[in-house]
């Protein structure tokens, strides 16, 4: 296909995405509202945000084997289908339980729309243009965890919580309508019989493995902790053992003994933790030290949202040119910087203080995260790419509970470390973010 027949394709993709990954942060703001309007607790309310997150990390290793099995097409616009209909439910909840289940329900269909839509557009991508299109699906995975916040913080303060959710319902049914009409049908390929313990096993583990990190960042030592972290990791061990023995398994872990493979998503996870620990502890940082209400915080986090869907279609252009490395490490020696300005935040550090260094993070992941992306697909052999997209998609949302799990203990431990010394609360926090933003540098 050409650049021009893949618009529309390339349309109906970004707006899956778009919808999918901004709902995943726009719930944080709204923690508040939803904890008085349902009189709870936020040990229960979290767990709408906890539910989505495990549900996508339970659902996400299916992707690949039911794309192959019953076409990508089809799977892709189910996927959207039923986010739209748990949208839909959300915004009709009269408990904080049916919020819950409801949100389940939106993670079973949103963990499978961004590996298959990442497959999808490596397989539509005309040759030499691989980075430059990559570049392009990227976008709305760096400018919609920044939008969300600010359009959750707007919706909030001048309508309700169920806003949150009634503007899928439209992006939705537009999304599946232009998905239905431009999406081509990519052949299925040959599958074996169902993977039952791969099923079994697989979701088991990240699922566990990702609540027992997020617990974490509450107490390590807790008994949900360890054991999400104990039942995770026993049922990763038994994946393992169970997908190396199948020709063909549920994701191909055989991909590992390719070392550029290896190489790229071990640095993929780190460039993910800096991306998610940024994006968690930004916010907290302007709300509790700076005092900023929710759509201001929003507003302030917009310049890193903007850098990135600039230098993101520059990064994949780049990479069609010079190959993955000098964008890939330019890129992240950009996050690097932007990460040690940010570890230099006081009480007095005015609003352009901060936006500056979040515009550089913006730039280094829009510049390196579709290049690395690219690279770790094109490692990998042509017939397993929508194995492979599956398997770094699980791995990433791992990687993104354990960075915002680490990061809230290490924040809390310098809390504590400061508090008793420090002249006023407010230089307290400012130096514990610094400590915790200096750990990401």
């Amino acid at each position: 296909m050409t650049m021009k027949e893949i618009v529309a394709p390339l349309i109906a993709i970004i707006v899956g995405m778009f919808m999918v990954i901004l709902d995943g942060t726009a719930m944080n703001v709204a923690m508040p509202k939803l904890m008085d309007d349902f009189q709870s607790s936020i040990t229960l309310v979290q767990w709408t945000v906890t539910g989505y997150a495990l549900a996508q990390s339970a659902v996400i290793p299916l992707a690949g084997w039911l794309s192959d099995r019953f076409g990508a097409k089809r799977i892709f616009i189910l996927s959207v289908i039923l986010f739209t209909i748990g949208s839909a439910l959300c915004a009709l909840a009269v408990n904080v339980e049916q919020l819950i289940v409801y949100r389940i329900l939106q993670g079973l269909g949103g963990g499978m729309v961004a590996p298959i839509a990442m497959a999808f557009t490596y397989r539509l991508s005309p040759p030499g243009k691989v980075g430059a299109v990559m570049g392009m699906i990227g976008i709305p995975m760096l400018l919609a965890p920044a939008l969300g916040p600010v359009i959750s913080g707007w919706l909030v303060e001048n309508a309700t919580w169920h806003w949150i959710f009634l503007i899928n319902i439209p992006i939705g049914i537009l999304g599946v309508i232009i998905a239905v009409r431009t999406l081509p049908n990519i052949a299925r390929q040959a599958v074996p019989s169902l993977d039952l313990l791969g099923i079994l096993f697989g979701p088991i583990a990240f699922a566990a493995l990702a609540y027992g990190v997020s617990e974490g960042g509450t107490d390590w030592t807790s008994a949900k902790t360890i054991g999400g972290l104990i039942l995770g990791g026993v049922a990763l061990i038994a994946f393992v053992i169970v997908e190396l023995r199948r020709s063909q398994p549920l994701l191909e872990l055989r991909v590992f003994a390719s070392v550029n493979f290896t190489r790229g998503i071990v640095v993929q996870w780190v460039s993910q933790i800096a991306l998610f620990g940024t994006l968690f502890l930004v916010p907290l940082f302007l709300q509790q030290a700076k005092g900023y209400d929710a759509l201001e915080t929003g507003l302030i986090l917009l310049p890193q949202a903007l850098s990135a869907a600039i230098f993101m279609p520059i990064g994949g252009r780049l990479f069609d040119k010079i190959g993955a490395r000098p964008v890939v490490m330019t890129g992240l020696a950009i996050v690097t910087g932007a990460a040690f300005l940010l570890s230099r935040v006081s009480a007095d550090t005015t609003v352009f203080g901060l936006m500056i260094p979040l515009a550089m993070l913006g730039a280094g992941m829009g510049l390196s995260m579709m290049p690395l992306n690219t690279h770790i697909i094109q490692s990998a052999p042509a017939h397993l790419v929508g194995r492979v997209t599956s398997l770094t998609g699980a791995a990433q949302q791992v990687m993104s509970s354990f960075a915002i799990a680490g990061l809230s203990t290490i924040l809390t431990s310098r809390m504590k470390h400061y508090g008793p010394t420090a002249a006023n609360p407010l230089d307290a926090m400012s130096s514990s973010y610094g400590d915790t933003y200096l750990i990401l540098s």
